[in-house]
């Protein structure tokens, strides 16, 4: 028996700018309803999830504003680059992420879209509260201080 080569995994869009933006309160892993025109373009790695965002409508996740380019070998029926997409979640997460969202005044912002080992797509989404300015610029701070710091321990060794 020939074995079957493994699927790429690994990671395929990541949002950098989202952990900038804004301030991560809860991390979650979902699955994603793909086409195999999707599948076949994320593998090629040419996605973005920079300005998308995920919101809860009729009882369902659903992923807007992700761009997942037109897989060129494919025929007429290739999918079109910036459809809403479903994300699958259990029951009580949906709960927990709409009542975060509706309540607290939380936003739903996707970190990254990823191959697991079995070849599944998934994407991992945060609950996340946006930052303003000042707090951005303590942050970059304290990330600048934490950098001097190692460097000076490191010269210390």
């Amino acid at each position: 028996m020939a074995k079957k080569p493994k699927a790429k995994t690994g990671i395929v869009a990541e949002n950098r700018k989202a952990r900038h933006n804004y301030s991560i309160i809860d991390t979650l892993e979902a699955g994603m309803v793909l086409t195999g025109t999707e599948v076949k373009s994320l593998r090629l790695g040419r996605s973005t999830i920079g300005e998308s965002y995920a919101a809860e409508e009729g009882g369902e996740l659903w992923l807007i504003n992700s761009y997942v380019p037109e897989y060129l070998q494919a025929n007429r029926n290739n999918h079109e680059p910036k459809r809403r997409r479903k994300l699958l979640v259990h029951r009580a997460q949906l709960n927990r992420l709409a009542s975060a969202v509706n309540r607290d005044g939380m936003t739903i912002v996707p970190l990254k879209i990823f191959f697991t080992d079995r070849g599944m797509a998934k994407i991992e989404i945060a609950v996340a509260k946006g930052k303003n300015a000042p707090d951005k610029r303590e942050a970059e701070k304290q990330k600048d201080w934490n950098r001097q710091k190692e460097r000076l321990l490191k010269d210390n060794r």
